[in-house]
């Protein structure tokens, strides 16, 4: 981050305004008073179905202060049985931003499971660039999670940009790798602005209200696609 940007400046300020605030894991409250990962996505179904599965808020599941929604009961028993088992990894924020210390974002439509393990990403661009050197990014962000892992979301992120890692590429230095392994293709996705990412939203945001994609919802909130279909 260029420090001598007033835009810079101000994303800091108003961040530190938001020392220690954020979430651990990249969950969204409910009406029920429930930390929600993956938007109510199924955690089992990534591995035994191989894709994002919408779960029933109906039967739900508790690791630690996080609740999962499942599609069945049996994947429910499923995960009571081995929680760590089927859990996303780096608490389900994206797996590419973490292995730049970055703890943000969170899209349950957006997955890999590699070695027996779930790894979630912000969104398309994010899962694309890591794909760029899997095996590195996973080593990178095994050895970072560790300190990250009970760091609020917004104030790691922002310290993320503030002193950035020493293999640290720009978007635009991924973007080339990109289309020079995929000549002819385009991957074209708004992120919808940094400052608005750390500092009014929070993680899973684009994929819940459509920003730029579908929108998701979440089972048996007021935006569930499936409750207000008639």
């Amino acid at each position: 981050m260029d420090m001598t940007r007033p835009g810079a400046i101000l994303l800091v300020s108003a961040a530190a305004l938001l020392a220690g605030c954020g979430t651990t894991h990249a969950t969204i409250d409910t009406s029920r008073g429930e930390h929600l990962m993956l938007l109510g996505y199924d955690p089992v179904a990534y591995f035994t179905q191989g894709k994002p599965v919408r779960g029933r808020h109906t039967i739900a599941a508790a690791a630690g202060d996080r609740t999962y929604y499942f599609a069945s009961s049996d994947d429910r028993a499923a995960f009571e049985r081995s929680p760590s088992r089927y859990e996303p990894q780096y608490g389900g924020f994206c797996s590419n931003g973490t292995a730049y210390n970055v703890k943000m974002g969170s899209d349950p439509t957006q997955f890999e499971v590699r070695d027996g393990r779930l790894f979630i990403f912000g969104d398309v661009l994010g899962h694309e660039m890591w794909l760029l050197d899997p095996r590195e990014n996973i080593a990178r962000a095994d050895g970072l999670w560790p300190a990250m892992r009970d760091q609020g979301w917004r104030w790691q992120s922002v310290k993320a940009w503030i002193v950035r890692v020493p293999w640290y590429r720009s978007g635009a230095s991924l973007m080339a790798e990109w289309k020079r392994k995929h000549p002819g293709r385009t991957l074209d996705y708004d992120t919808g602005g940094t400052f608005n990412n750390v500092v009014f939203k929070y993680p899973g945001w684009r994929a819940r209200e459509g920003f730029g994609e579908p929108a998701l919802g979440v089972p048996g909130e007021p935006d569930d696609p499936l409750r207000r279909a008639p």
